[in-house]
């Protein structure tokens, strides 16, 4: 069980009738409050609780309609995103509590002051590492629009200006992070085909990909639903199509491509977290054309290359800069 939702489990008594857990973990808290339902926006999450709880889960951007009693908020490592999402769980509970729960490096002590637009916050727990605090929402509170919420900024590249739309929790918000930058750099002369931005965040590598090979298809993969919705957007500002979904790893990822393109993400909340990577380079031939070949980014610390020689074929070092380097490898 996770140790937040211990600590809510501690208070059970506070979380009887309709309770919108929202950015719960995959763990037994729903078959503890049998009455809650939970909202989430990270997809692997989802279809596992999808697969014991049913339709009492739900996957995007914004909360279920239904009304609900309260809400408990797992706090997220991002602060906008926390704006957002004490916000749109807030205008929907005039009058009544709403929770967040926390673990206390993730920054939750600082995350409680947040909940100060909305009246007078309290603690009600602290324990596990974790603490979980309440505010009683008094005035009506408007619901925020995500997309107003947007960081919009121009990529001046080689072949032009890239629109970009970041939304708050999506990786890199609001600017270019090194990785995706040097990448960006390497990628001429990849095969015509079906490409893949694995792990596309705001959707900077995708529309590029589109851009640069108009006539290849391009698909756009992410397992958090902010950064689905940032790609349809940077996609949609550059006139650019492409097919964006949500995956919980590349064994959701479609066959036959003849490019896997990624700066794989090594980071779940305030915790590393390489399964999805190292998952990345075992699987990735499964899902390639014979002639297809895959292009990460890295850190330079990452022993990555005997991962690919090992399941795809000679890794071959692009570039290597500021403490990044661009690995390719083909299908052998």
């Amino acid at each position: 069980m996770d140790p937040r939702s211990e600590v809510l489990l501690r208070q059970a008594e506070l979380f009887t009738g309709s309770v919108l857990l929202a950015g719960l973990p995959a763990d037994d808290l729903l078959h503890n409050l049998p009455d809650a339902s939970g909202w989430t926006w990270h997809f692997g999450d989802h279809r596992h609780l999808g697969q014991r709880f049913g339709a009492r889960t739900t996957f995007g951007v914004t909360p279920p309609e239904a009304e609900t009693d309260t809400a408990v908020l797992f706090l997220p490592k991002s602060r906008e995103l926390t704006d957002y999402l004490l916000a749109t769980l807030a205008s929907r509970l005039t009058g009544k509590l709403l929770y967040l729960v926390g673990e206390k490096r993730g920054g939750i002590e600082r995350a409680a002051r947040q909940l100060e637009a909305f009246g007078k916050p309290q603690k009600l727990d602290s324990a596990r590492h974790c603490q979980l605090w309440k505010v009683r929402i008094e005035q009506p509170v408007p619901a925020p629009d995500l997309t107003s919420l947007a960081q919009r900024f121009t990529l001046d590249l080689a072949d032009g200006p890239l629109q970009v739309v970041s939304l708050p929790g999506v990786f890199a918000h609001g600017r270019l992070d090194r990785g995706s930058a040097l990448l960006l750099e390497h990628l001429d002369g990849l095969p015509s085909g079906h490409l893949l931005d694995f792990g596309c965040g705001a959707g900077v590598i995708g529309s590029w990909l589109k851009r640069r090979y108009p006539a290849s298809q391009v698909s756009l993969m992410d397992v958090d639903a902010f950064a689905v919705e940032a790609s349809r957007l940077t996609l949609a500002a550059n006139n650019l199509e492409g097919s964006v979904f949500a995956g919980d790893g590349i064994g959701d990822a479609p066959e036959a491509l003849v490019g896997i393109i990624s700066n794989p993400p090594f980071h779940q909340g305030v915790h590393t977290h390489y399964q999805a990577s190292e998952e990345l380079l075992r699987q990735a031939h499964a899902h390639l054309e014979r002639s297809g070949e895959i292009r990460i980014v890295a850190n330079s610390f990452l022993r990555y290359p005997p991962l690919i020689e090992q399941h795809l074929g000679s890794c071959q070092t692009l570039a290597e800069r500021e403490g990044f380097r661009i690995y390719r490898a083909g299908k052998r």
